[in-house]
């Protein structure tokens, strides 16, 4: 059997040093509360956070709307989220009559108001799907936060708050990712219903 502990420990090592360059940004971590202010006022004033992604992006996304919905470190009311990577008939009925391009915009299009929010995320920042879907959002009157990495891609111009891993590893912005994500809806649970 294989050994593999030097790749365990050298992927810990560094998942540890992009986390740690995380938390030393000021200004990344100005930008992250900016985006929690941003996404809690849309949902107190009875707005909708969506999520997009391609692959392990559109899982994230799928997982960070359900910590909304449901709950994330207590019990409080629902609050308003989507994945619009969630519904295989919506994307594939979208991909063949339209094209992949279109298959975040058209049910962000057909479901979201201004004043709501998307969340976008994309290791590149290329992916054409993810692109259209922060233009559509523009054109609505939808503010845009997009989760990047790498050097942000083709996304920053399209983005009110881009929120930029310091990495070139797919994996380790795929990680950074979640737990930035995640400081988005213990932020926006505890702004919103804050416990007593």
């Amino acid at each position: 059997m294989a050994d593999f502990s030097l790749q365990i420990k050298n992927a810990c090592k560094e998942a540890n040093a992009v986390f740690s360059e995380i938390a030393e940004d000021r200004d990344l971590l100005e930008k992250i509360s900016s985006a929690i202010d941003l996404c809690a006022g849309a949902i107190q004033a009875g707005g909708t956070i969506f999520f997009g992604g391609n692959g392990g992006s559109a899982a994230e996304s799928q997982h960070l709307a359900g910590e909304l919905v449901s709950r994330f470190y207590y019990d409080r009311p629902a609050m308003r989220s989507v994945a619009l990577n969630a519904d295989t008939a919506i994307l594939t009925a979208i991909g063949n009559d339209y094209g992949y391009d279109r298959s975040l915009a058209r049910p962000l299009e057909a479901l979201a108001r201004p004043g709501d929010v998307l969340v976008a995320l994309s290791t590149s920042g290329q992916s054409a799907n993810i692109l259209t879907a922060l233009s559509s959002a523009r054109s609505l009157g939808i503010c845009t936060i997009g989760l990047t990495g790498r050097d942000g891609g083709k996304m920053p111009p399209l983005c009110d708050i881009e929120l930029r891993v310091p990495s070139d590893s797919t994996p380790r912005i795929q990680e950074a990712h979640l737990i930035i994500g995640h400081l988005l809806c213990q932020g926006i649970e505890a702004a919103i219903y804050p416990q007593t």
